[in-house]
């Protein structure tokens, strides 16, 4: 039998073209493109059982959220991956990095394709995501040139009101008021950051004026409010919730109290909805150390409670 060899694929995408990270007929995911152009490259029928060539992914992405630095694994046969190599003088997973990375649209990049180390999983070995949500407000230079990956927010945003509210969500919580769970899953996450800030306005280059240049070019994120969070997962729509709540706090819509009130009764509803998916990347994805992979994905599958 051919041993099976399990892949670590980092990669990046920009998440406006794409209905989501998961697989759906008739519709274009960022898995869906990924594994075609695997099938294609180990030289594999779309309905080979032997020879399924499906993507386990750290954290599923919705609708038009972007993905800076996302984590997956894949199972191939040993047979499957030598396909990849043909001519190329190089090992089977440089190979396939290579050949991935000519083969998949722009709005994809495959960062690195690794082996993985003995129990890891993409999904249940990792410790904790990272996101963050860019808003350009009142106070931001609206740049158009950003409109992909930055929200623009037509007010006055009262930064303090929402890092009180931001500050609600630290902890072991049921988000029940701003997620869904997965079939036969839970709301309850474990949220160790959650803050709003504002990118400092800096220049391109710290030492322009060095340089000799009388204008200064700014970097290109200056000025613009950014929130933060990090937690060990999320649940469906999380994010772009917690965030619009936040934003209605500082618009001056809702209060503290309100949204101290819905994290206190987890009760979906109208008014806790997510908001639009083009601000929001996932950042980062942290495992732990090799030795460690087993046991953190088998701690994690066990179902949460408060």
């Amino acid at each position: 039998m051919c041993r099976v060899i399990r892949l670590r694929i980092d990669l990046g995408y920009d998440g406006g073209a794409f209905f989501g990270w998961a697989r759906q007929p008739d519709m274009r995911t960022v898995q869906g493109e990924i594994e075609r152009a695997l099938h294609m490259v180990a030289r594999v029928g779309d309905a080979d059982p032997d020879e399924p060539l499906r993507l386990t992914v750290a954290g599923r992405t919705d609708t038009g959220v972007h993905a800076l630095h996302q984590v997956c694994h894949l199972d191939i046969g040993e047979e499957a991956l030598g396909r990849c190599v043909g001519h190329m003088n190089v090992p089977g997973p440089e190979a396939l990095k290579r050949r991935l990375q000519r083969m998949l649209p722009r709005d994809i990049a495959i960062h690195d394709v690794t082996i993985a180390p003995d129990g890891f999983d993409a999904r249940f070995s990792a410790l904790e995501r990272t996101y963050v949500y860019r808003v350009a407000d009142r106070a931001s230079l609206v740049d158009p040139r950003m409109r992909g990956f930055v929200l623009h927010v037509d007010a006055d945003l009262d930064v303090d009101a929402m890092n009180e509210a931001a500050a609600l969500t630290l902890g072991l919580h049921d988000f029940g008021s701003f997620a869904t769970p997965n079939p036969g899953g839970t709301t309850i996450r474990d949220v160790k950051t959650a803050y709003w800030r504002r990118v400092l306005a800096s220049p391109l280059i710290g030492d322009a004026m060095a340089m000799g240049e009388s204008y200064r070019t700014p970097a290109a994120e200056s000025g613009l409010l950014c929130f933060t969070i990090v937690a060990d997962a999320f649940a469906h729509n999380m994010v772009r919730s917690l965030v619009g709540g936040c934003i209605q706090v500082g618009m001056g819509k809702r209060t503290v109290d309100w949204f101290a009130g819905k994290m206190a009764t987890p009760l979906r509803e109208g008014s806790t909805g997510p908001i639009a998916p083009q601000g929001l990347t996932l950042e980062h994805v942290a495992y732990p150390p090799d030795d460690m992979l087993a046991a953190r994905a088998q701690a994690i599958r066990a179902k949460r409670t408060l």
